[in-house]
């Protein structure tokens, strides 16, 4: 098998080499708008074929009485199904009891945390958050643009720190919290993080758990929303936040959401919260004003569709058999068109919903209009940042779970050529 000749960076080519590419990738750019594409990889949503894997749960449950004999369909059980807290503490290495199972939305859970923190205080607090003068919050970049604007409608400020391939800048987040009061939480996603696919280490999370802060109710928001969700069998274990900052006398320090919004239905699944056991408490002390308790319905035919954790496993299975090949589609285009010319940098996850593609400084926000203009809907530039601003201009996230595979295909070869007209444009006017 032949192999083709390696790419010469298109920093190290000539004025008259660069006019040259530039005008073949206006060509290509030419015909890939002829083509009248409607393509849309802005959202990490489930395709139709991932949700018809849960088509059953629509003939569940089959009877209403749990197994204690409570009648499911009515009030009670504020924290949720028994049998449906065990079976998802044993996928997320909790105990049942430190478990809440809720609705469908694990973003409302954290909304409830923040604002409950703000209106009352949590756990260790002096006042509530509303209270002191400032509040801060430690945000991870390249990161998930709800964290932030959830953030930004209460007035949050808001301070960065990169993400790395082991989780979030350690020692910057150190330096962070522990001699100003103000900084109050850090999110995290701890798994296959949206969007760069990192993944924190036990020794990076160990570090998160006992660092010393300045505020005694500083509180890591861990958001694993894609701990189960694999696209290779070298499966990643989420970090045992819990028991680390148990351990490290800080056993209030996290709170741990989660849901199956992208496992059975995204708009119809079950979301979790998971704490110390005075974590939980706490939560359903000020949950009780707002709720009589959960859809127990849906909880109880989630725990009949799966039967066990290891029936979660095996439907995690099914999904990456959907997902991978659009994946390796996404790296294959990119690859293909881009690999060598210096223009591009792109993660390979092995979980979760997002590539994240890294193009020369001022160039992300050109690559999406050019896609635009294309047809082809890409998130828009900065939002994986607070306040949607990328200081950097270099940061795009692609989501290629929701279109088929043809259709990712097609939009990453038009995204390729967006990428490489736009940085070849800029390299040009910046030699001109």
């Amino acid at each position: 098998m032949s192999t083709a000749a390696p790419r010469t960076p298109l920093a190290d080519r000539s004025p008259a080499e660069l006019a040259s590419f530039v005008d073949e990738q206006r060509a290509a750019y030419a015909a890939l708008t002829a083509r009248g594409l409607s393509l849309d990889l802005t959202r990490g949503k489930p395709s139709p074929e991932q949700l018809d894997l849960a088509e059953a749960l629509l003939h569940l449950p089959e009877g209403h009485l749990d197994r204690a004999g409570t009648d499911v369909r009515n009030y009670g059980g504020l924290q949720g199904l028994p049998e449906l807290r065990e079976m998802f503490a044993d996928l997320l290495g909790v105990d049942p009891d430190q478990v809440v199972a809720g609705g469908n939305a694990s973003l409302t859970m954290m909304h409830e945390v923040l604002v409950d923190h703000l209106l009352h205080g949590g756990l260790g607090s002096p006042r509530p958050w509303r209270e002191e003068e400032k509040v801060t919050f430690i945000c991870p970049v390249p990161g998930y643009d709800r964290h932030y604007t959830m953030l930004e409608s209460y007035g949050i400020e808001m301070v960065t720190v990169p993400m790395r391939e082991d989780g979030p800048d350690v020692e910057a987040v150190e330096a962070l919290v522990k001699d100003d009061p103000s900084v109050k939480g850090m999110w995290i996603v701890p798994t296959y993080a949206n969007p760069v696919g990192s993944v924190v280490t036990q020794e990076v999370a160990a570090r998160l758990a006992a660092m010393p802060a300045a505020a005694p109710d500083f509180r890591l928001f861990w958001d694993n929303a894609y701990a189960l969700h694999h696209l290779t069998e070298d499966e990643a274990k989420s970090a045992d936040i819990l028991s680390l900052a148990s351990a490290a006398g800080n056993p209030h320090r996290p709170v741990v959401f989660a849901s199956t919004s992208k496992i059975t239905f995204a708009g119809a699944g079950v979301a979790f919260l998971a704490g110390s056991r005075e974590t939980v408490q706490w939560y359903l002390s000020h949950l009780k004003f707002a709720s009589i308790g959960p859809d127990k319905v849906n909880q109880l035919r989630h725990v009949q569709f799966f039967g066990s954790p290891d029936g979660v496993r095996q439907h995690m299975a099914r999904h990456r058999a959907i997902l991978a090949p659009k994946f390796a589609a996404v790296d294959a285009a990119l690859t293909a068109e881009l690999d060598g010319l210096g223009v591009a940098e792109w993660t390979r996850p092995r979980g979760g919903y997002f590539v994240s593609v890294d193009v020369p400084d001022g160039c992300a926000s050109r690559v999406v209009q050019l896609a635009r203009e294309a047809g082809i809907a890409l998130t828009p530039a900065g939002a994986s940042f607070p306040h949607g601003v990328d200081p950097r201009d270099r940061n795009i996230r692609l989501a290629p779970s929701f279109p088929s595979l043809a259709e990712v295909e097609t939009a990453m070869a038009g995204v390729a050529t967006c990428v490489a007209l736009a940085a070849a444009e800029q390299l040009l006017a910046d030699v001109g």
